[in-house]
């Protein structure tokens, strides 16, 4: 039996799915570690038998496991240590290909195939996406290392955004400097935005060329994306992944002024006032000291939301209307962008996905637009198996919608969709 695996590293963890090499893909095995950032580390674990009834399941089994390169030989450790029954492969060779999510692939349109050559271009692009791709090129070395007949093809977050118009994708600054340096608007959370627009098509009944919809992938790192006729024509985040909404760390969008006053010992703009500011910290600050954690001192905003609604705690609140506002923000732009044709608004990511508070209020600030949500559907949405959940009121023109968004089971269907 042939089988793909798919990995795919997160800032704080990484998720481990393995498929049949077959046209239906059918899930053997999803896993995940977490709290790769924090001082306890968690193994979440189901295999399937191919009636898709679970073989084994684990849940939050607390494990020693400091990093990303060690959560990838936890895993590969656990799966080849099966036996009789429980076992999923014969073999490790078993793995026909390996996927991997990398999120900054630089101007590349498609998936390509690791070699040597690979592997340093997405190297020097890691300072682009300082929380991710390091991470995931550090299992891709110990995927080669550890896997010697399987095939290890990158999957890039901007490969989706390769459709935005030059105008869109452009910074006002020296043509000649964004040329040199390839600055330019590249976008992420692609394969998250693949996934929702084929399975929105799917379940509205229509092509996904003809698919006009605004998504939005909120999760710890957030973003929003104009889709027309099934293709990506903006998108919040930009060069790196910084730009556009807030998320547990990131900053998002803001003055890029504001850096140098971050510091400042003056009221007054000087030179003396922000000389230590350098490049390398300010990049710190704006990665990994800001977004909601640096308001409310938590990364979890289920947490926030929790404090902000039943516990009216200010400071929370302050934080859940401030991502409710930017998230709106967009969904106007994009709507403008779409110049109204959009059919349906997409929630997906973690908090998409289980923030009934956070849908609520953002289609309470764009209801303008005609969104509207039915409060008891939205309430079970979350609990929801169904890919596509569909919250919106009764006979509504436009759609609200939640989507469980896949990234690996989409990395698998390109693969086998592409005979890779």
């Amino acid at each position: 039996m042939s089988a793909i695996l798919c990995l795919n590293a997160g800032s704080s963890s990484v998720k481990f799915s393995l498929y049949r090499y077959s046209p239906e893909a059918p899930l053997l095995l999803a896993g995940s570690i977490s709290g790769l950032t924090t001082d306890h580390q968690y193994l979440t674990y189901a295999s399937y038998k191919s009636s898709g009834e679970v073989l084994e399941s684990i849940k939050n089994e607390e494990i020693d496991c400091p990093d990303h390169d060690s959560a990838f030989k936890v895993f590969m450790e656990h799966l080849d240590s099966k036996e009789g029954d429980k076992r999923i492969l014969d073999s490790l060779d078993d793995i026909y290909v390996a996927c991997h999510r990398i999120v900054h692939g630089g101007a590349n349109p498609r998936p390509l195939l690791i070699t040597e050559d690979v592997y340093h271009e997405l190297d020097v692009l890691s300072d682009l996406a300082p929380l991710h791709n390091q991470r995931a090129l550090d299992i891709v070395h110990s995927c080669i290392s550890r896997l010697k007949k399987t095939k290890n093809v990158a999957f890039f977050d901007s490969s989706f955004h390769m459709t935005i118009p030059r105008h869109v994708y452009t910074y006002p600054i020296d043509l000649d400097v964004q040329k040199r340096h390839q600055i330019r608007k590249y976008g992420f959370h692609g394969l998250s935005y693949a996934f929702i627009t084929h399975e929105t098509a799917d379940f509205l009944g229509i092509d996904d060329s003809d698919l006009n919809v605004i998504a939005l992938h909120l999760g710890s790192g957030a973003s929003a994306c104009a889709i027309l006729n099934g293709k990506s024509i903006n998108t919040s985040m930009g060069l790196t992944p910084l730009e556009g909404l807030p998320g547990a760390t990131r900053s998002g969008s803001l003055d890029p002024s504001l850096i140098f006053h971050y510091h400042s010992d003056s009221s007054r703009m000087s030179t003396a006032s922000s000389k230590d500011m350098h490049l390398t910290i300010a990049e710190d600050i704006l990665n990994k000291k800001s977004g909601w954690q640096s308001i409310t001192g938590t990364t979890d905003f289920g947490l926030i939301t929790k404090r902000a609604v039943e516990e009216n705690d200010e400071v929370a609140k302050l934080a859940f209307d401030m991502f409710a506002d930017r998230v709106s923000m967009y969904v106007g732009q994009y709507w403008v962008a779409l110049q109204g044709k959009a059919v349906a608004l997409v929630f997906a990511g973690g908090i998409g996905e289980k923030g009934k508070e956070l849908r609520t209020a953002v289609i309470g600030k764009v209801s303008c637009l005609g969104f509207t949500i039915d409060e008891e559907l939205n309430s079970v949405a979350s609990r929801s198996s169904d890919v596509v959940f569909d919250v919106s009121k009764k006979d509504a023109q436009l759609k609200t919608l939640v989507v469980q968004t896949d990234e690996q089971l989409q990395m698998a269907k390109e693969v086998i969709a592409a005979r890779l």
